[in-house]
């Protein structure tokens, strides 16, 4: 898939290994957590939509974006109650916070580093649907195959948003987050999420 290549080029790694396979063995868990990434990214595009009123751009596609995702979402609590899995409550993982932490507080660096955020949560997203989906059940194949295009096309949405609102060259910023984000996916996590890092070893024994 062509399509695919600039999102493996944006990240600065792959999903390790470890993580595969442990997400294979919990699948309640994925579904889960991937269903409460999809809400948040929907209510994460709302707030941006409520605070950035008078950016035209931004109202469009954010809009669309948080159409997409709550569809998302419905389409994965769809899939949990065919599988007789009940909705749950997750602790939250480490990752979105792990990448909040570093934003600028003065704008437009906040909504830049928002939007570079944004960029890198969609595209390991996409990343991992591509990753997992020939590990798992040809229903859940075809439906992550299926959310590969519109989540690499979030991805380029944000960056773009990212671009057009910076007064500087976002390079620099792009590279420093991409570093934070790939701390993140190749450390040790004691939790599986979605975005979460390769199982700890006492995870593991447990």
């Amino acid at each position: 898939m062509e399509f695919l290549q600039p999102v493996r080029d944006f990240l600065a790694c792959a999903t390790p290994a470890a993580w595969l396979d442990a997400a294979v063995q919990d699948l309640p868990t994925l579904l889960q957590d991937h269903a409460n990434c999809e809400k948040k990214a929907a209510g994460t595009a709302m707030n941006l939509l409520f605070r950035y009123n008078d950016n035209d751009r931004l109202q469009t596609e954010l809009a669309q974006l948080a159409r997409e995702e709550l569809l998302h979402y419905e389409q994965v609590r769809e899939l949990m109650a065919k599988r007789g899995i009940a909705y749950r409550a997750l602790p939250a993982g480490r990752y979105a916070t792990g990448l909040r932490q570093h934003v600028r507080t003065s704008e437009p660096g906040r909504l830049v580093d928002l939007m570079i955020i944004g960029a890198f949560v969609e595209a390991r997203s996409c990343e991992r649907f591509s990753a997992i989906a020939p590990r798992l059940d040809d229903e859940l194949k075809r439906y992550y195959t299926f959310l590969l295009r519109s989540e690499a096309r979030h991805f380029q949405h944000y960056l773009g948003l990212a671009e057009q609102y910076a007064n500087e060259p976002i390079a620099p910023r792009v590279a420093f987050f991409r570093e934070v984000e790939r701390e993140l996916i190749e450390a040790p996590d004691d939790m599986l999420r979605f975005h979460s890092g390769p199982p700890a070893p006492a995870s593991v024994a447990a």
